[in-house]
C-alpha cells in the first residue's frame, strides 16, 4: 500500500506541476499579447540603449522578438540580435528628435567581422546627426571593441579588460580520436587549398591552409586596426604596435594608450549620460530598445510600385525544405516567386553561408540564372559567402562584399568513413553481405573501399569541380583557366576577391540595394521587401522549443566542450559531394 501511495503521490504531483506550468506559460503568452497591443511611443529626451553583450549577431530576427529571461524562460533568453533590425532602429534614432544619443553595451558581442563592420558603419552614419554615442563594458572582445571604438566616449570598468592583441583562429582536429575509435576517413577533393576535410585526416593545419589563413587573417586585422585608429585619433603605426605586442594588459593601459576615455563604474557612466541629457542626479534616464524603436519606423515608400526583393540566405546549404538553413527547395521557390512577381523589379540575394551540398547549390544556382534573365540580380555577401555560398552568388549581375567578408573557396570535396575497425575491433560486431553485383553495396561503410569505388568517387569530384569552375566563369565573364588561378579551394577576403575579379563592389547590404535601385532607375522611389517571411516570436518559440531545451542541457553539462559536440553533429550535413568552406573560421 505504501508503494501504491507513493506512485499516486508522484502522479498527482506531476499532474499539478503540468497544470501550473501550463497556466504560467499561457500567462506569459497572454502578457506578451497584451503588451503587443500597446502602442510604443518614444519619450522626449530618450536614449537608444543597445545591450548586445553575449548576443549572436544574425542577419534578421522576428520583428516582435522578446526576451523571456525575466519570466523564467526554461531554456534561457534567445541570445540573438538581427543586423537588419538593429540598422533600422539606428537609422530611426538618427532622425527621431526625441532620441538624443545611443548607449552601447557591446563588449562581448558574437559576430563575424563583416557584419560587425556593417553595424559599425550604421553607427558612423548615426554620428553625422551630431548626436552622441557612449559605450561602457566590463570587458571588450576584439569584435566588441571594434564596434565600441566608434563611440565618442568609451568607458571601461576599473577592473575590466580590453582584448586587443590581433586575430587568431584555431582548428579542431579529430584524427587521433578516429584512430582510437577505429574509424578511417576516406577523402576525395580537388584543390590544394580545399581543407574542409583536414580536421578528419590531420593533427594540424596543412602548409597550404596555414598560408591562406594567415593571408586573409592579416588583411582582416589590418582593416580593423586602421578603422579603430581613425576613430580614436591614434597614429596607425602606434596602434599597430599596441595591437601586435598586446600593450593593453591592465585596465589603465587602455586609458594611457587612448583606447578608452576613462575607467568608470556603470553608475558613473549613467551620471555622465544624465549630464548629456540635462537631467538631475536622481532623475530616471528614459531609454528605448531596438525592438521597440524599430516598431515605430514607418515603411519607406509603402505605395511605391518599384519593389526590391531582399532574400536572406543564411546558414549551410542543404537539400529539401528545412528551416534555419539554406534549403534548396525553399530558396529556389523564394527566388522563383520573386522572378515571377511583376511587382518585384529587382532581386538582392543576401548570402551568409559557408556552403554545403553541391546538388542543393546547383538547384539554387539554376533559379538564380533564370532570375537574372528576368530582372536585375544583385548579391550582397555578409560575414561569409564561400564555396557553395559563392556558387549560388556567381550568376549575379553585381556581387557586393564587405572588405572583410570571407569568400572564394572555389573547390569541392567528398568525405566517407570506414567504421569497420570500430565495429569489429572495438565493439565486437561483424557484418556479412550478399549482393548481385560487384558494386551493389557501393560505399559500404563496414569495409574498405575498393579501388574501383575510389576511382568513381574521385571522378565525380573532378567533374563537380569543373562544373563549379564553369558556373563561376559563366557568371563572372571569365575564362575557366582564369577562374582556376584563384580557385583550388582558396579563401579570400572581400578586398582580395575584388582584386581577383570575384567581387565587383565593396560595401554592405545598403550598397547592394542602392545598386539594384539604380538598375531600375527608381531614384529614391522604391520599397524594400524581405523574404522569406519571418516567423513571429511565438511561432519561433513553439517550433524550436524542444531543440533549444536539449541544446541548453548539453551546454550546461559540457561547458566549453559543447562546441566539440556541435562540430561532430555537423557531419550529418556532409552528405554527398560538398562545396564547403575549408574550415569553420572563428576569429578571436
Amino acid at each position: 500500500m505504501k508503494f501504491l501511495g507513493n506512485v499516486l503521490a508522484v502522479i498527482v504531483g506531476l499532474f499539478i506541476f503540468t497544470i501550473l506550468s501550463t497556466l504560467i506559460f499561457f500567462g506569459i503568452i497572454g502578457m506578451i499579447a497584451a503588451s503587443s497591443d500597446q502602442k510604443v511611443t518614444v519619450k522626449e529626451n530618450s536614449i537608444l540603449h543597445l545591450n548586445l553583450n553575449g548576443r549572436t549577431l544574425v542577419e534578421r530576427t522576428a520583428e516582435d522578438k522578446l526576451d523571456l529571461g525575466a519570466f523564467g524562460n526554461p531554456f534561457g533568453p534567445d541570445m540573438s540580435a538581427g543586423l537588419i533590425n538593429l540598422k533600422r532602429a539606428i537609422s530611426e534614432a538618427k532622425t527621431n528628435e526625441s532620441i538624443k544619443g545611443i548607449y552601447l553595451n557591446v563588449g562581448l558581442i558574437m559576430a563575424g567581422q563583416a557584419n560587425l563592420l556593417e553595424l559599425r558603419e550604421a553607427f558612423l552614419d548615426f554620428k553625422e546627426s551630431g548626436k552622441f554615442i557612449v559605450a561602457y563594458d566590463e570587458a571588450y572582445s576584439e569584435g566588441g571593441y571594434f564596434l565600441a571604438s566608434v563611440a565618442d566616449e568609451i568607458y571601461l570598468n576599473p577592473l575590466g579588460a580590453i582584448d586587443f592583441n590581433g586575430f587568431s583562429t584555431e582548428g579542431i582536429f579529430f584524427k587521433g580520436l578516429f584512430e582510437k575509435a577505429g574509424i578511417k576517413p576516406e577523402v576525395f577533393r580537388v584543390g590544394e587549398f580545399k581543407s574542409a576535410v583536414e580536421p578528419f585526416i590531420l593533427t594540424k593545419m596543412s602548409e597550404e591552409n596555414r598560408l591562406q589563413t594567415q593571408f586573409f587573417l592579416d588583411d582582416m586585422n589590418n582593416l580593423a586596426v586602421a578603422q579603430i585608429a581613425e576613430s580614436r585619433g591614434i597614429a596607425l603605426d602606434s596602434l599597430q604596435k599596441i595591437n601586435k605586442e598586446m600593450l593593453i594588459r591592465k585596465p589603465q593601459d587602455a586609458v594611457t594608450y587612448k583606447l578608452a576615455t576613462a575607467l568608470a563604474y556603470e553608475d558613473q557612466v549613467h551620471a555622465k549620460l544624465r549630464e548629456k541629457l540635462g537631467l538631475e542626479k536622481d532623475d530616471d534616464i528614459s531609454t528605448i530598445n531596438a525592438t521597440d524603436l524599430g516598431s515605430v519606423v514607418k515603411s519607406k515608400n509603402i505605395t511605391s510600385k518599384n519593389r526590391i526583393a531582399v532574400i536572406i540566405a543564411e546558414g549551410d546549404i542543404v537539400g529539401g525544405n528545412a528551416e534555419g538553413v539554406i534549403s534548396s527547395e525553399k530558396f529556389a521557390k523564394e527566388i522563383r516567386k520573386a522572378r515571377k512577381d511583376d511587382d518585384i523589379k529587382a532581386i538582392v540575394l543576401r548570402v551568409n553561408s559557408p556552403g554545403g551540398s553541391i546538388v542543393a547549390s546547383d538547384v539554387i544556382w539554376r533559379e538564380m540564372t533564370e532570375a537574372k534573365k528576368a530582372k536585375p540580380l544583385i548579391v550582397s555577401m555578409g560575414e561569409v559567402a564561400a564555396s557553395g555560398g559563392y556558387y549560388i552568388s556567381a550568376p549575379a549581375d553585381t556581387i557586393v562584399a564587405q572588405p572583410n567578408t570571407i569568400t572564394g573557396s572555389i573547390g569541392i570535396f567528398g568525405l566517407w568513413f570506414n567504421v569497420k575497425g570500430l565495429l569489429n575491433e572495438k565493439l565486437g560486431v561483424t557484418t556479412d553481405v550478399v549482393k548481385t553485383g560487384q558494386l551493389s553495396d557501393f560505399m559500404n561503410p563496414t569495409r574498405e573501399l575498393m579501388e574501383v569505388e575510389k576511382t568513381i568517387i574521385q571522378s565525380s569530384i573532378e567533374d563537380g569541380y569543373e562544373t563549379f569552375i564553369s558556373r563561376v566563369a559563366e557568371g563572372r565573364g571569365m575564362h575557366p583557366d582564369s577562374v582556376k588561378k584563384v580557385a583550388s579551394g582558396r579563401v579570400w577576403t572581400g578586398t582580395q576577391a575584388k582584386e581577383r575579379g570575384l567581387v565587383d563592389v565593396l560595401g554592405g547590404l545598403n550598397t547592394a540595394i542602392e545598386i539594384a535601385a539604380g538598375k531600375i532607375d527608381a531614384g529614391d522611389d522604391y520599397r524594400v521587401v524581405y523574404y522569406p517571411a519571418k516567423k513571429t516570436w511565438v511561432e519561433e518559440l513553439f517550433s524550436s522549443f524542444g531543440d533549444k531545451v536539449q541544446a541548453r542541457i548539453l551546454q550546461a553539462q559540457l561547458g566549453e566542450n559543447f562546441h566539440l559536440i556541435e562540430k561532430v553533429k555537423q557531419l550529418q550535413n556532409y552528405q554527398g559531394i560538398q562545396v564547403r568552406m575549408p574550415q569553420d573560421i572563428v576569429i578571436k
